[in-house]
């Protein structure tokens, strides 16, 4: 869309995405198909998604509309929130909802190269089961190489060093109750910002 509301490029997933190649993760309700969560703009006139139900992280070219990179199953489960860091690679904070072969749940935080597709670094807990959202999230790499995590569904942000360790850690305190009665004190996502970004702070 422009300034003015008219639609100047578009890009529907299932005129570019095998739909049998891409199937629903097998836990999940089978109403929508790829469930976008993330559409971020990058350089080179180039698009980066999140497609949480069917574990695909991927860049389009906007000119050719093409698929010229993508990440899926093999690797990722329902992830959240990829940012494409200084060096070129890809942060993701994979969920780890409906993993494969892993008999129980957890999260953990990817650095991919997107040349190779390999993953360069990894945070997970130990054991990986005690860190672990099934939904929402995200995490920022900082500019002192430290990287700032958000487990969305419990309320706990925390920073950790490129060794692993939790360097600091704020649970939300404040709790608000859920239509379906259930107490909640998530977290969608947090950004770090400086004191010179923020003029109050100054």
């Amino acid at each position: 869309m422009d300034a003015s509301g008219k639609r100047v490029w578009e890009w529907r997933a299932i005129e570019h995405l095998d739909f049998d190649a891409h199937e629903i993760t097998f836990n999940d309700p089978r109403d929508e198909w790829t469930h976008g969560n993330t559409v971020v703009p990058l350089p080179d006139d180039r698009v980066m998604f999140s497609f949480r139900n069917i574990s695909t992280v991927g860049i389009i070219d906007k000119k050719s509309s093409k698929l010229v990179w993508k990440l899926g199953y093999d690797v990722l489960s329902q992830q959240h929130d990829p940012s494409v860091l200084p060096n070129g690679n890809i942060l993701i904070f994979d969920n780890g909802s409906h993993r494969k072969d892993q008999a129980m749940p957890s999260s953990r935080v990817i650095e991919v190269d997107p040349k190779t597709s390999e993953i360069v670094w990894e945070y997970h807990d130990t054991p990986p089961f005690n860190f672990f959202s099934p939904y929402i999230s995200g995490a920022r790499r900082l500019p002192n190489g430290n990287t700032l995590i958000t487990e969305g569904s419990f309320g706990r942000i925390f920073q950790v060093t490129p060794d692993g360790e939790v360097v600091w850690e704020y649970i939300n305190p404040y709790f608000e109750e859920r239509p379906d009665g259930v107490l909640t004190n998530a977290v969608f996502r947090v950004n770090h910002y400086t004191s010179e970004e923020i003029p109050a702070l100054r």
